[in-house]
């Protein structure tokens, strides 16, 4: 059974764009993101799932440069997009993550991925967000491809096919739903990159971080935006999409 993370990824933010690619101390979000990503230990591989506009060639090209697998899809069409990374890797398991999100902790989503799989089959949905607990930045969705196969056949509403995952939870008497919690409600937080202040915010972060820790843990962010109050005002007017990349 192949479990990977898919990672949808574009260069044309409607907020902030080329935002995946911006960079901090020299390496871009989306390689800090990544790097995070590979210390994911119930995962095989992560897969970059990027459109097939010119403007994503640097993403291309990133992959080429990091050795990391890259489908191209339909921009608007997400859902196909996903569907037809999974079935050129041959995936059974898809973890769902957005290009947005440079601090994710690879616990976190270990944590989701096993509860996932410790459920054999009694969950066909997993994820930490149905119940927000956890900073936006955190983010994790677990699911069969499979199932994604299944709802690519039936979904035909444009929201379906542009966020990939709605229509698992807003059909829970057909799908069996998961969801993980932090031990405290902490979605006060807004670590997910889509505006300059959210840039902001998070290059403070990592300039901090990073050059000590580099691989620091969602418990060292927090401590960090504790010992920096301040800090989170930065981003805290910025309204959340909400679907999106």
């Amino acid at each position: 059974m192949i479990t990977a993370i898919i990672v949808q990824a574009r260069m044309r933010s409607k907020r902030l764009p080329g935002k995946v690619l911006k960079t901090v101390l020299g390496k871009s979000l989306l390689e800090y993101q990544t790097e995070r990503l590979r210390r994911v230990t119930l995962a095989d591989k992560i897969i970059i799932a990027t459109t097939t506009n010119t403007t994503d060639q640097p993403l291309v090209e990133f992959c080429q440069q990091h050795s990391l697998p890259c489908f191209r899809g339909s921009e608007e069409d997400v859902l196909g997009r996903y569907c037809g990374a999974a079935a050129s890797h041959e995936v059974d398991v898809i973890v769902r993550v957005t290009a947005d999100c440079p601090l994710i902790d690879p616990k976190v989503i270990d944590k989701v991925i096993r509860c996932y799989l410790d459920s054999q089959g009694s969950f066909d949905f997993v994820s930490n967000t149905l119940a927000r607990t956890y900073p936006r930045g955190m983010d994790c969705e677990v699911f069969p491809a499979l199932l994604l196969e299944e709802i690519e056949r039936e979904a035909t509403a444009p929201p379906d096919r542009e966020h990939v995952t709605p229509f698992f939870y807003r059909h829970p008497d057909r799908y069996r739903l998961g969801n993980v919690t932090h031990e405290s409600d902490q979605s006060r937080h807004r670590w997910t990159v889509d505006t300059s202040e959210d840039l902001e915010l998070i290059t403070r972060m990592l300039k901090t971080l990073y050059p000590v820790k580099p691989q620091f843990t969602l418990e060292d962010c927090l401590h960090l935006v504790k010992e920096y109050p301040e800090w989170e005002l930065l981003n805290a007017h910025v309204a959340q999409k909400q679907y999106g990349e």
